[in-house]
């Protein structure tokens, strides 16, 4: 720049004007042609009356161009749409060049290579000064070189020659020669060449000693030429030079074009002075300099960079009015300004403007999208986002695949954060450790702290560094596991890499003290304190909380004395308020601090000050601290929490000690804190303590109603269920309200230990007395009267409740399902349901299996019919349905189509079949998941119904979808076999069931021995009977009860005799069992035996069945 230290830098112009005036010469004035009249230049038709078509300049006629009148008509066109450009500003829609022919353009390079152009002199003459490029500097004389060119070459001639040069040396060389020819005149455009030259290799100081020389000679600079002065300064950075020359341009009133501004803003847009892009942007403006697409486009980004965003959403708007679409560039640097500022919604509009003009968003416009849905919580438009861009195929970097990550475990889909975790690994797009703690991150945040670590080797294993942000993560992996070693490594070589943070050091503290190891954290504090940790408030709370519970005094008020007088804290409410609580009113007036409430730092401080003196034991000091502490409004409560505290904690003896204290000081504690205390008691099923404290603050009627939901528990808790009831009463009559918690907690103990009539009467006083009750306590009353039996009580119950206007949940019509269809009122049950359903309350499987239940239970029972029974043959191999059809099949015991005639339905006999299979498929629909309870039920349905098929297929359902059957299914199965006469099936599903490793238990039998005593097979009944003792099964009292019944009512006398002999001194009285054995004495004409049996009976006070028959089936036969 210091070449240029002449006048053009000063606001005087070289050459002072002469006084003399000059008559500027008339500028013709330029025509236009209308457009509307025919283009005149067209392609030559062949028309010989155009009879003023210039000859081809070809002199060989054998070569003749394509189109004699190509090139003239080339040139011309292209003069034409200049001046029709210029005529119509910026906006004309005209192309800026004209496309020549293949042909066309083949003509044009063979006449370039001829010389057709030029002339072949000048074509020589830029050969020759080309060819010197080859040659050292200094080892030619341009004047010998060019001597046969001297007086050949004209002045227009010379400047294509000049402009011809590739090299800046022969552009510099053949100037010097040019200006020594006698057809030489200074002018500003052989200037411009040799700037151009310059400009482009970087040769600044030539270029600058060259605009000089145009000075000195007289020659005015021309926006063109200033114009290329200032892009050689900003294509290569000299900005500081390119400012002083802009100026100096500007002064002497030029203005350069909007290329040269833009070259210029995009030169300093590199350098990140973007001050100076908006200094310019605003001389643009105020000069009037039309501004296009780019010139928006760098100044929207150098504003967004200079915080200026309303300036910028100006400038966007004004570049939208002229019709400019903005790139996604620019959209996605304001889209990012915006949402850093937490202004979501006007973000998210600027996207869908940029999406309506069709321009699909890069991945930095996502991820910052992705960001900004993430800080908003708003996860499912970040998941539709990401579909949208793997639908316009959008690269998918690094970071957007980490907000996928952490956006997925904010949503708890872990194994989608794992699965999206591992594809990027397979693409390979991981560069550094930040998606790797990303991972981390989310299977911490979950309790996977396995998974966490197993992320932390693999970076290990693959060297990445770690940063501090791993490090603390793996801090936190450590800590959680509570493994003391690992944490301490790491936190070690944590504090290698700098000071740690106080986050850090806090969890390290409160690690070792949930470990209970004082002494470790003690020389933890010490070990912090000597590397000058800088201590913020949170670190201070929790190393003043070792302090104070480890009754440390001394260092306690060192610390906080020495805090204190540090800037850092001087503007602390913990300090301050610590000070005075150990120091008393030697500081601080009481006035002073019962002026205004305490705040979280302020009650902390007053709780750690009696913790303080609590465990040093100076009772003295904690009773003044206290005493201060009630002064202050809300002193009372923050001294009820800390004793909760204590209690919560388990550190009972100090929560005596302090509430000792507040009642010594005539203060009554808040109730939270008796209630805890009591609470703790019945835990500790001490009632004695428990009752004593009750006592201390129950001696008015404001007690509140969470002491007497603590007591009641503890009564509960200590199993004086009785005495609880008592002490119900004795508050009734002092004219005490429990309240609907308590009155809860006493029914729901009461009807536990079968204690109904107590807790029907403790209902009909709530009634009666109208008390206010919520939905928990109505719910508890109608499952106790439930249980009770007591169904019509259960029913006001509930009728009580909605004409309280207390809403019903779905615990509440779960209940009252049960109510109505153990009370067989199945069509109050269902309008229960539907009423729930109407009210929009998402029914749990619970209520779709209790109707479903009692749907099977009503309805007429389905019996089979008997008589061809006699033609059962056993299967030779019994097994699972299905599975081995080798032998003789259940098929061949009925020649004569007995299967059939069992099948035959009566009308009515599936019972409410229809409706229980069609609320199990609508449960399915509302997308409840059967499970292995409503599954067993459904399967009693069918077995009800006798649709084994039915079951079957349930069965098969039930596996496919994870559930084994269990006893209960296997049970519903074989009831639903011998409920149509398929005993054969029925026993290999007990077969089945051994297989699968479910030992089948007396019920299970006794079901296949009730489906083989109806067909009267006598001696299947038997085999079964044989094969339940060998299953180490003792038979219960309904086994024998069958095997006798089968006897007697086929007229096996003798067997049955024999078998109430065996069994009559292993079996309790039975009614049935002795009044069979009776009828067969009697039938056996065994009177005397009989009469011993009748004896027997009236001993026991049961009475006689007089109206058993022996032979009744073989009678009805």
């Amino acid at each position: 720049m210091e070449a240029l230290q002449s006048s053009f830098l000063c606001s005087t112009p070289l050459k002072s004007p002469s006084h003399k005036p000059t008559r500027k010469p008339k500028p013709k004035p330029t025509t236009v042609s209308c457009s509307v009249t025919p283009d005149p230049w067209t392609l030559s038709d062949g028309n010989s009356k155009n009879l003023n078509k210039p000859k081809p300049r070809s002199k060989h006629p054998k070569n003749p161009l394509s189109d004699d009148n190509a090139r003239r008509i080339i040139k011309a066109k292209a003069q034409y749409l200049s001046a029709l450009r210029r005529n119509q500003g910026s906006q004309a829609m005209t192309p800026k060049w004209i496309k020549r022919t293949p042909e066309q353009m083949v003509q044009y390079l063979e006449d370039d290579r001829n010389g057709n152009l030029y002339g072949k002199h000048v074509v020589a003459a830029i050969k020759r000064v080309r060819s010197l490029s080859v040659k050292a500097e200094g080892s030619y004389d341009m004047r010998e070189v060019m001597g046969s060119f001297v007086t050949k070459l004209t002045f227009r001639e010379m400047c294509v020659v000049l402009k011809e040069q590739r090299g800046w040396r022969q552009v510099r060389d053949f100037f010097a020669w040019m200006k020594l020819q006698l057809s030489y005149r200074p002018s500003v455009i052989v200037y411009t060449i040799i700037l151009r030259t310059y400009g482009q290799v970087g040769k600044i100081k030539l270029a600058e000693q060259t605009f000089l020389e145009m000075l000195e000679v007289g020659c005015e600079p021309d926006e063109v030429a200033c114009g290329t002065m200032l892009c050689a300064y900003a294509r290569w950075g000299r900005h500081k030079a390119m400012m002083s020359f802009f100026s100096a341009v500007q002064e002497r009133g030029i203005t350069p074009s909007t290329a040269v501004f833009n070259f210029m803003l995009s030169s300093l847009q590199k350098r990140s002075l973007h001050e100076s892009v908006i200094s310019i942007w605003k001389q643009m403006t105020e000069k009037g300099v039309e501004l296009n697409h780019f010139t928006f486009t760098v100044v929207i980004c150098s504003l967004v960079k200079e915080g200026h965003a309303e300036v910028a959403f100006k400038t966007l708007n004004q570049m939208k009015s002229l019709k400019f679409i903005p790139e996604e560039a620019t959209y996605s640097i304001l889209i990012s300004l915006i949402s850093k500022s937490g202004n979501y919604d006007d973000a998210f509009r600027l996207y869908e403007d940029m999406r309506s003009q069709g321009i699909i968003p890069s991945n930095f416009t996502c991820a910052s999208l992705l960001t900004m849905y993430y800080r908003k919580e708003d996860y499912p438009k970040a998941l539709a986002l990401f579909e949208e861009m793997e639908r316009y195929g959008i690269k998918i970097d690094e970071v957007i695949y980490g907000l996928l990550i952490r956006i997925y475990g904010k949503l708890g889909l872990y194994e989608d954060a794992q699965k999206t975790f591992e594809d990027v690994k397979k693409l390979g797009v991981i560069s550094n450790e930040k998606t790797y703690t990303t991972m981390a991150q989310v299977h911490l945040n979950a309790g996977n702290i396995e998974d966490a670590l197993n992320i932390m080797d693999e970076m290990k294993s693959k060297n990445i560094s770690f940063s501090n942000f791993c490090y603390g993560i793996l801090l936190r992996c450590y800590i959680m596991k509570e493994d003391l070693a690992s944490a301490e490594a790491v936190f070690q070589a944590l504090s290698k890499m700098q000071i740690p943070e106080c986050g850090f050091c806090k969890d390290m503290l409160n690690l070792y003290m949930r470990l209970g190891l004082t002494e470790k954290a003690k020389d933890f504090i010490f070990q912090i304190r000597k590397i000058q940790v800088e201590f913020d408030e949170e670190l201070l709370k929790t190393v003043m909380k070792v302090f104070c519970i480890e009754g440390m005094v001394r260092d306690a008020v060192q610390l906080i004395r020495e805090f204190s007088a540090s800037k850092t804290f001087e503007d602390s409410v913990f300090t301050q308020t610590f000070s005075v609580a150990i120091h008393g009113n030697d500081r601080f007036s009481a006035t002073d601090i019962a002026s205004k409430p305490l705040d979280q730092p302020g009650a902390m401080a007053f709780e750690l000050a009696l913790i303080l003196y609590i465990a040093d034991g100076n009772t003295m000091k904690a009773e003044e601290t206290l005493n201060l502490l009630l002064k202050t409004a809300n002193g009372l409560s923050v001294a009820s929490q800390l004793i909760r505290k204590f209690t919560k904690e388990g550190d009972i003896s100090k929560a005596e000690d302090l509430y000792k204290l507040l009642m010594k000081l005539g203060r009554k504690p808040e109730d939270v804190a008796s209630a805890s205390l009591i609470n703790f008691y019945g835990k500790q099923k001490n009632l004695k303590e428990a009752l004593n404290v009750f006592a201390s603050v129950a001696n008015s009627s404001s007690t509140g109603s969470l002491i007497y939901n603590s007591i009641i528990d503890s009564y509960n808790r200590c199993d004086k269920q009785e005495e609880a009831y008592t002490f119900y009463r004795e508050e009734m009559k002092k004219g005490h309200v429990l309240g609907p918690v308590a009155i809860s907690m006493l029914v729901n103990g009461l009807s536990n230990c079968g204690r109904y009539t107590e807790a029907e009467a403790i209902i009909h006083n709530s009634l009666r007395a109208n008390l206010e009750l919520d939905t928990v306590a109505y719910n508890t009353f109608i499952k106790a009267m439930l249980q009770a039996g007591k169904l019509r009580l259960a029913s006001r119950v509930y009728e009580h409740m909605l004409s309280s206007g207390v809403p019903p949940s779905i615990q509440t019509y779960n209940t009252m399902i049960s109510v109505y269809g153990r009370g067989r009122n199945l069509d109050k049950a269902v309008k229960a349901f539907d009423i729930a359903q109407k009210m929009g309350i998402s029914l749990d499987e619970k209520a779709y299996t209790n109707l479903i239940c009692y749907y099977g239970k009503a309805g007429r029972r389905f019996e089979p019919q008997q008589g061809h029974w006699r033609h059962y043959k056993p299967a030779a191999s019994p097994g699972p349905r299905g599975t081995n059809r080798g032998g003789p099949a259940l098929k061949q015991r009925d020649p004569v189509g007995t299967a059939s005639r069992v099948r035959k339905a009566t009308p009515g006999n599936h019972g409410k079949y229809d409706e229980a299979s069609n609320l199990f498929v609508r449960m399915q629909e509302a997308g409840i998941k059967p499970g292995q309870v409503s599954c067993n039920v459904m399967i009693n349905v069918y077995a009800a119904a006798g649709l084994y098929q039915e079951a079957e297929v349930l069965m098969h359902s039930m596996r496919s979808s994870g559930y084994k059957p269990d006893s209960l299914t296997y049970l519903a199965l074989i009831r639903a076999y011998t409920r149509v006469g398929e005993c054969s099936e029925a026993e290999k599903a007990i077969d089945s069931m051994q297989k699968e490793g479910i030992s089948p238990s007396c019920a299970h039998f006794n079901v296949l021995l009730s489906g083989f005593a109806k067909g009267g097979l006598i001696r299947e009944v038997e085999r079964i009977y044989n094969n339940l003792m060998n299953a180490e099964l003792q038979p219960d009292l309904e086994s024998h009860s069958l095997m006798l019944r089968c006897y007697m009512d086929y007229g096996h006398v003798e067997e049955g005799i024999s078998f109430f002999e065996r069994i009559s001194k292993s079996v309790k009285p039975d009614r049935f069992i002795m009044s069979a054995a009776v009828h067969l004495y009697r039938s056996a004409g065994l009177v005397l035996k009989a009469e011993g049996v009748l004896r027997s009976m009236n001993s026991f006070g049961i009475p006689f069945l007089e109206k058993l028959e022996v032979g009744s089936k073989l009678k009805a036969d």
